[in-house]
C-alpha cells in the first residue's frame, strides 16, 4: 500500500472514531456549566471518563497531526523545512496528549 493511501485511510478511520468521542465530550462539557469544581473533578477521576477522555485526546491529536501534515505537504516546497515541520508536529502530537493524560490520571479528590 502506498504511503499516501495509508495516510488517507488513517485520516478517515481516525475521523470515524472521533465522531462518538466528540459527541461524548460535547455532551459532558455542556453539563459542566452548572457544576462546581468538586463535581467536575469527580467526573474526571472516574475510570470510564479517564479512559474515554484519553482516547479522545489521542485520536484528536493524531487526526490534527495528519491533517496539518497534509497542509505542510501541499504548501511547503523546501524538503528540509517540510521534514523539520513534520517532525516538530509529531513531537508535539505525542508530547501534549501524553502530558495531559498523565495529569488526568494523577487527579484525585
Amino acid at each position: 500500500m502506498r504511503p499516501v493511501t495509508k495516510k488517507w485511510l488513517f485520516l478517515k478511520i481516525s475521523s470515524f472514531i472521533l465522531i462518538p468521542l466528540m459527541l461524548w465530550f460535547i455532551i459532558n462539557f455542556v453539563s459542566f456549566y452548572d457544576k462546581n469544581y468538586q463535581e467536575i473533578l469527580k467526573f474526571l477521576t472516574t475510570q470510564p471518563s479517564k479512559f474515554l477522555f484519553s482516547l479522545f485526546l489521542i485520536f484528536a491529536y493524531f487526526f490534527s497531526a495528519l491533517s496539518i501534515s497534509e497542509v505542510f505537504e501541499d504548501y511547503i516546497h523546501d524538503e528540509k523545512i517540510k521534514n523539520a515541520a513534520n517532525k516538530t508536529l509529531n513531537i508535539f502530537a505525542i508530547f501534549f496528549p501524553l502530558i495531559t493524560i498523565i495529569i488526568i490520571f494523577n487527579l484525585s479528590l
